[in-house]
């Protein structure tokens, strides 16, 4: 079992009426854990890209072809 917390937003009183209108078609509850689990994966996806790209910024641009001519020098030098 997880351990788990409770979160407490505010609706605007249309939109909860709405919903309570739909209890029995949806599971509020899953369907928003699902949504915010999605959406913590996408910021997270979005964080690690950031931070490879600070990463990349700091290493020098090499000429074109000049990874194939190191790997072709490599392989003839064995």
């Amino acid at each position: 079992m997880r351990v788990s917390e409770v979160l407490s937003i505010r609706v605007p009183r249309d939109l909860k009426k709405r919903m309570m209108a739909l209890r029995d078609v949806v599971d509020w509850r899953r369907e928003i854990i699902a949504f915010l689990e999605e959406r913590v994966r996408y910021y997270e996806r979005l964080v690690a890209l950031r931070e490879a790209e600070e990463l990349l910024r700091g290493h020098p641009v090499l000429p074109r072809g000049m990874v194939v001519r190191m790997v072709r020098e490599d392989r003839d030098s064995g």
